[in-house]
Order: C-alpha cells, then structure tokens, then sequence
C-alpha cells in the first residue's frame, strides 16, 4: 500500500468515525438506517410496496394522533389504522393531496412539535419561486444522509471519503457557519462557494480540487458544468486519479453539461433528484437509472385531472414522505414533473425506476466586477423575507435588477428593505433595483415559469454550462 493510499484510507476511517459519532450525538439513526438500506434495496418490487405500506400505517397513525390538520382528512376518509397490515396504495388515494400553500398556511396545524429529536424549523430554496417554511425531525434528517451515502456506494464512494461540494452560501458567515466549516473538514468535505464563481475564484477551485484529491465531487449541475467549462478553456487537467463520480444536484441535468464534464473530469456523472420539503428522492446509478429511494417515499404520478398515469407517461410527481414525522407530507405535490420506467433496476434492486424528472430551471447571475453566481445566490435572500409568496428576479444588465413580489398575509413594508439589502450585499451597492408587488406572475411566452432570469450573456466558452447548447 502506498504511501497516499495508506492515508487516505486512515483519513477515510477518522472521518467516518468522527460522523458516526456526531450522528449519535444528534440522535439520528443515519447509521443504522444505511445498513438497513443496504438490505431493503434488495427485496423484490412486493416486498418493498409491503414495506411502503407498513411504514404509511405508521406515518398515518402519527399524523392522526399529533397532526391536526392531517387528522380531520384521515377522519374523513374513514381509513382504519387500528390494525396492523399495511395501508394500500388505494387507501392512501382516499386523502386528498396537500400543496405548498397547505403546507404554508396550516404549518402549526400539522407540525408534531414534541416529536423524539425535536422538530426543527426550515426552508425551501424558494426556486419554484414560493418559498416554504416548514419543520423536519431527526427520522427525515437521518434518512436524508442515509440514502445518499447508499447511492455513493453504488459508485464505489465510502461514508468518509473526500469529497469536494460546489455548494452555495450564506451572505455573511455566523459561528455556526464557522463550525460547520471545521465540522466539513473532520468529515473530508471540503465546500468551495457556488456563489463566487469569477474567473480568478474559479482558478482557484481548479487547484484546491487537484491539491485535494477527491473521490468525489458534488454540487450544482450548472456550477460543476461552468467549472468545467472554465477549466477546459485554461487547459487544465482534471482527470483525477482518485476520483469515482461527478454527483449532480439541485436542477436538471441536460446532455452537453454531461458530456462537458465527463469530458473533462474523466469519470461518469450521476445526477440527483430531491427538494428540501420531501428530501432525498432518487439518484442515478451505474448504468444510467434513476432509482427512487422507495423505501422512504411513496411516488404517484397524476395526471392535470389528478388520475394515476402509467408506467412510461409524464405528470406531476405527487409524494409521501414516509420518514416525515415532524411535519407529514402525505400526498405532497411538489411541482415537478416525472416519468416513470416501465422497468426493473438492471442491477436487481427493487426500487422504482425514474426515466425522467423535468425540473425547473434558473439562469447564472452576473456581478459587475465578472463573478457568476448561481441564481440561489438571490433565492436565498428572497426565501429569508416573511411575507414573499412568489417571486420572480431579473436581471437586465449586470447593474440593473427587478424584482416581482406577490405578497401574503404575513408580508411587511419592511420586506422591501430587507430585500434590498441582502440583494446589495450579493450584487454590489452600485446596482439598481426595481421591487414591485404584483397580483400574480404570469409565465414566459413558452408557457414555463421561470424565477431567476438573467439577460447578461455569458462569455461563448462557458454558454455550454447553461441549459442552452451551444449551436
């Protein structure tokens, strides 16, 4: 065993050990639900649905007893929870399904605040343009980073592995975000800022990536293609020997970013589906299959008079996260649209398979002084005001923006300078900025909704890492 290898591996075993042992700390089962994973993702397609359906008996009996809101639907569709089979598919379609703005306005009606853990408040992007504030418990947190780390090891990624996150950012770093950078350190997880992406900043990406070593690389799929783009113009050798996987996340993945970044990491790409509200949702595996993470989410696929469609036919993902004890979103529409495989996993998993997820999409930002930023750079500004029901941002030039707000009940006069001062902050002092309140925010000429728009081209090397290809 060489030298690097020989640590590298010791490394891997510290890092381990030290998440391990914060996870107990925090009282999330991560560990224990891995190995679990590891086991459910090999039982056939009737056993997990059997799995599905005990696991929704017990989400269903605790937003009966805890949840208000839920409980008055359940009581309604008169479903028994007495026994102890599972709840069927067909039993579940009895509820009626649940939206962002339930989810928003009956918040307190839903949340089980003493759940074991704690419930702890948090937020969506805010990319569909609506942010939401909701709570999740230690159950879902756990089951987040449990399938993660079980979708890397289909990739040959260990728990404690390096890995690089080309992720966003705060406006302003506070001591917790001070500990969690050192937390990111014990864990081999070094997070570089999608947010400060100028041609300077991503040079030196380029050799923090290469001093680092990872085995993997996540982030963005429109910010690793953009470093991807960057790095190819400089000529730079990306080609790491360690490096397993390219992971992608947070919006679609279209086919020249892949083969962008493929081309110049060397290794394949596996793209990621999930949301902050429903969580991890399905991941990419060896051989190019989206796999649903099953035993955590129950997956309708609706049809616009809310009808079930077929394996191999497109319509809104409609979700019930079965690990959601804080604040249950059963039958959740997220917003997204899906298509199910008419397939099994090649590999023999019986997990659902994705063949396709057609999410939204939001243009790069550019500063004045060159720096490109992802759009969430400005979603999280907008998400952090109470009282934005929708929103939508664009930018004209790099020193003009407009902002649309559609206020709700909890909006404030105030929310106009907050808004403005955490957009200063992101974009400059020198820009200028239009914030309107509207009634509502119609949809662009191609019938898509759109919340970050940006008119500043990007330079013709780095159009490739943007949805448009180039022709």
């Amino acid at each position: 065993m060489s030298r690097h290898l020989g640590n590298t591996t010791r490394g891997r075993v510290g890092a381990r050990a030290f998440y391990a042992s914060q996870e107990w700390l925090l009282r999330r089962p991560t560990f224990r639900y891995l190995s679990e994973l590891e086991r459910t993702q090999w039982l056939s397609r009737e056993e997990i649905e059997l799995l599905q359906g005990t696991k929704l008996r017990s989400l269903l009996r605790i937003a009966r007893d805890h949840c208000p809101w839920h409980a008055e639907h359940i009581a309604e569709a008169a479903i028994d929870l007495d026994g102890d089979g599972p709840v069927s598919i067909e039993e579940l379609r009895q509820l009626p399904w649940m939206d962002k703005v339930e989810a928003q306005d009956n918040r307190d009606r839903m949340a089980w605040q003493s759940v074991p853990g704690g419930a702890f408040k948090y937020n969506t992007g805010g990319s569909s343009g609506s942010p939401l504030i909701f709570y999740f418990g230690r159950w879902r947190q756990a089951s987040d980073a449990a399938g993660r780390m079980r979708a890397r090891r289909w990739w040959g990624v260990e728990p404690g592995d390096r890995e690089v996150y080309l992720w966003g950012a705060p406006v302003e770093l506070s001591k917790t975000d001070r500990m969690k950078t050192m937390r990111d350190r014990l864990l081999n997880q070094l997070v570089l800022n999608a947010f400060e992406m100028s041609p300077w900043q991503m040079d030196i990406y380029i050799e923090k990536i290469r001093a680092y070593q990872p085995t993997c690389i996540y982030g963005y799929a429109s910010s690793i293609a953009l470093l991807a783009a960057h790095a190819k113009e400089r000529r730079a050798d990306m080609r790491l020997p360690g490096l397993k996987v390219v992971c992608t996340t947070g919006e679609p993945l279209y086919p020249p970013q892949r083969v962008l970044i493929e081309e110049m990491f060397g290794v394949p790409v596996a793209n990621e589906f999930g949301s902050r509200d429903i969580g991890f949702t399905a991941h990419e595996a060896p051989g190019g299959q989206m796999l649903l993470m099953s035993e955590s989410i129950i997956l309708e696929v609706l049809d616009e008079q809310d009808r079930p469609v077929p394996p191999g036919e497109t319509g809104e993902a409609v979700m019930t996260a079965l690990e959601s004890f804080a604040q249950p979103f059963i039958r959740y529409r997220t917003g997204d649209m899906v298509r199910v495989a008419d397939e099994s996993c090649r590999a023999g998993r019986g997990l659902d398979v994705i063949s396709e997820v057609l999410g939204r999409t939001t243009d790069f930002v550019v500063r004045a002084d060159g720096t490109i930023m992802h759009a969430l750079a400005l979603i999280y500004v907008m998400r952090a005001v109470a009282g934005v029901g929708e929103f939508k941002i664009v930018q004209h030039s790099v020193d003009h923006i407009e902002v649309l707000v559609v206020p709700n009940a909890g909006w404030l006069e105030s929310g106009r300078t907050e808004i403005k001062t955490g957009l200063y902050k992101r974009l400059g002092l020198d820009i200028r900025i239009d914030l309107r309140l509207v009634e509502s925010i119609p949809a662009e000429a191609s019938g898509k909704h759109r919340y970050v728009v940006s008119r500043v081209p990007l330079s013709d090397h780095l159009k490739v890492a943007t949805r448009v290809p180039i022709n």
